[in-house]
């Protein structure tokens, strides 16, 4: 057993379970769906991950094209044992920043419950024994101190010196606009974080996604979905939610479709051109036959 631990397993293991949603963990129990279409992206990552010094990542992107769903992948990835060895076993933990700062009076209070699990992770990083741990932080511009309201703001500053000496691997997330207000204006941060950019997929790739996401919606509302519908609601949310970025509007309006379906009809039909309207109407504040 590793010696001289300032956070026992005990103590780090009870910090990811009150403020981490274990990624790996999760997926190991298949709660999510397949994710497609970021293969490329994934690969970048990983490739960051397997560097000595500037092992971190910031996926770069607008709301809704999945960003979360880039790190299910990366799980996806690690369980199925489809990546190098060095990330063979590796634990995927997305911190609850909002569960973290819950109950807490100021910076300082928040600092002190994410530092032991900072510090746990960092001090096993050259250990043998202990898989790799890999941070997600979304909405990473937040732990910035320069990001005024932020009740996380300045923790960069407490990892910042973990970050130096290469003993963390984050991947963080946010918009190429707050990445650069607020990120990039730090030099010594900057340099820790090579950027991935997220592209808004187009009708095709969407579409790709939606398939694989089919057969879980498929499961859960006991409907079946064509391949036409699934090219309907693209065409209609690119058409009536302009505002919004795919695949997230298609996946929620395809979703909330099938949840119409079976409220009004029941279980064992299929889904129609009219759910879909009815949907997206409602979210897009027009009457169904405008669409």
């Amino acid at each position: 057993m590793v010696k001289r631990l300032n956070v026992s397993d005990e103590e780090l293991e009870e910090s990811i379970h009150q403020y981490c949603r274990d990624i790996t963990k999760l997926e190991r129990q298949g709660r999510f769906d397949p994710i497609t279409g970021r293969d490329k992206e994934i690969d970048e990552v990983i490739l960051i991950l397997l560097q000595k010094g500037r092992k971190n990542a910031a996926l770069l992107a607008p709301a809704g094209v999945g960003k979360t769903a880039m790190i299910v992948g990366l799980a996806q990835r690690i369980v199925a044992e489809t990546v190098p060895d060095y990330l063979k076993g590796a634990r995927v933990l997305d911190v609850d920043m909002p569960r973290m700062a819950a109950g807490t009076s100021s910076p300082a209070d928040f600092q002190n419950r994410f530092m032991p699990l900072c510090k746990g992770i960092a001090e096993r990083y050259h250990e043998p024994e202990y898989p790799k741990y890999i941070i997600f932080i979304d909405e990473m511009h937040t732990i910035m101190p320069t990001c005024e309201g932020s009740a996380y703001r300045g923790l960069s500053e407490a990892m910042k010196p973990y970050l130096t000496v290469g003993d963390l691997h984050v991947i963080g997330a946010t918009t190429l606009d707050e990445f650069r207000m607020y990120v990039a204006i730090d030099p010594a941060l900057d340099r820790r974080f090579q950027q991935v950019f997220l592209s808004v997929p187009n009708a095709e790739e969407t579409y790709a996604i939606l398939q694989a996401l089919r057969p879980g919606l498929e499961k859960h509302h006991k409907i079946k979905i064509s391949d036409e519908l699934l090219k309907f609601v693209i065409e209609k949310t690119n058409l009536h939610l302009p505002r919004r970025n795919q695949p997230d509007k298609g996946i929620v309006m395809l979703d909330g479709a099938c949840a119409y379906h079976v409220m009004y009809n029941g279980y064992d039909g299929e889904l129609t051109e009219q759910d879909i309207r009815q949907i997206i109407a409602i979210e897009a504040k027009l009457h169904p036959d405008a669409l």
